[in-house]
């Protein structure tokens, strides 16, 4: 298989915002018939001098590790997007460059938006953990798991109060800081000029490489980018009330898009699962982070998780490869509850329009429960109470569930 998978991720910061909130969003493309499961993975402490298996290589593990909700193809240890409890959101999406992806058993993206987020206590710490251990062990191997290319990769990192974007060729990289309006990323380099951080030696592996005269203005994607014409990543179609304020509801919206390419549905991949995260600047008031769990957000719901003490197992989520565990079995094994319940839902609406807009009208109308009961809990005066919330993604994967029978 040849080509990235067309995925989109970006993020809104005031003053394009509501409130004041930082919105960040991610549609995860991938082959059609791969599972993605919804894992949520408590803080931990690890023994000195312990390993951590990574999707296919071994890394020294971290002292601690906080705590992580991912949205992650079941065969990879790694995830597509994911959040921290310390109100970090990252997501990946693979890029192609003038210079050769290694096809060595190396670190995925996908790898490293885990690692950052379980290491990470800010958008720039997080940063810095995934640049340090990119230049450590490199980056490398099939993105499919029947095997294949392998891809660079691009990182949006974002926390409560700012927004980083970090593109890499092997294990070079640039990153930009972004403190307002809305960007985003895909299977195009996007930075340009304005770079704020870059691995030492990025320029004079341009210019070795015989890609920069040295004289010229640095300019990152036309540096690296295999071909000159598309790094606007259909964001002008994506946003296409400029003047409105974003809110979660039209970043939804947004990734629900297929007119405008956001929302895949081609014969080799599918927006496998879709995640939309609010990030209050006033830490008093939580994180809320929605994630779909399955295929396809114009038909599926975005349910509420937020980060407490005690959180509830989704097990409905969950493959039956979870944990530290790699997959190695085909997919029909990978299908969790949701999953099912949810492929039996499209195969109906596909089927009989009227019972399917029935169906689908009541799913968007859970949705809408979420959503408010989301709005009303960042605009209460009183103090959430984390016993209220720890059952609160596993209630709605249920709740779908139940409506899908």
């Amino acid at each position: 298989m040849t080509g990235a998978p067309p995925s989109y991720c970006f993020v809104a910061l005031p003053p394009r915002t509501t409130k004041g909130h930082i919105l960040f969003g991610k549609n995860s493309a991938r082959q059609r018939d791969e599972v993605q499961e919804v894992l949520y993975v408590p803080s931990r402490s690890h023994e000195a001098g312990s390993k951590v298996q990574c999707t296919y290589l071994a890394i020294d593990q971290a002292a601690k590790t906080h705590s992580v909700i991912l949205s992650k193809p079941a065969w990879m240890w790694g995830a597509e997007m994911g959040a921290n409890d310390y109100g970090v959101c990252i997501g990946n999406v693979d890029v192609i460059t003038k210079q050769a992806a290694d096809d060595a058993s190396l670190l995925l993206g996908a790898d490293l938006v885990r690692l950052g987020l379980e290491r990470g206590t800010s958008a720039k710490e997080a940063l810095d953990v995934i640049t340090s251990l990119l230049e450590e062990h490199g980056q490398g191997g099939s993105i499919f798991q029947a095997g294949g290319q392998g891809f660079h990769s691009a990182f949006l990192i974002v926390d409560r109060a700012e927004a980083w974007i970090l593109e890499t060729v092997g294990k070079f990289w640039a990153a930009e800081k972004i403190s307002d309006g809305v960007r985003y990323i895909c299977n195009h380099l996007s930075l340009k000029t304005h770079i704020d951080l870059e691995h030492p030696e990025l320029q004079n592996h341009a210019q070795g490489q015989g890609w920069w005269n040295g004289d010229e203005e640095f300019n990152f994607s036309e540096v690296f980018s295999e071909h000159e014409d598309g790094d606007d990543c259909l964001g002008k179609k994506a946003e296409e009330n400029q003047e409105e304020l974003m809110t979660v509801e039209s970043m939804i919206n947004i990734l629900r898009n297929k007119s405008s390419g956001i929302c895949v549905d081609t014969d080799t991949f599918l927006t496998a699962a879709s995640a939309v995260s609010v990030l209050p600047k006033d830490d008093k008031w939580p994180c809320i982070h929605f994630l779909t769990g399955t295929p396809d957000p114009s038909r599926s719901v975005f349910k509420p998780f937020i980060f407490v003490d005690n959180v509830k197992d989704v097990p409905m989520v969950q493959s039956s490869c979870v944990g530290d565990n790699i997959c190695d079995h085909d997919h029909s094994q990978w299908k969790h509850e949701l999953y099912e319940a949810h492929q039996c839902a499209i195969s109906l609406m596909d089927k009989d329009k009227e019972e399917g807009d029935q169906l689908h009208n009541t799913m968007l109308g859970l949705e809408k429960q979420g959503l408010d009961a989301m709005e009303d809990l960042l605009s209460s005066p009183n103090a959430l109470d984390p016993s209220e919330v720890a059952d609160l993604f596993y209630d709605c994967v249920d709740t779908e569930i139940k409506f899908y029978k």
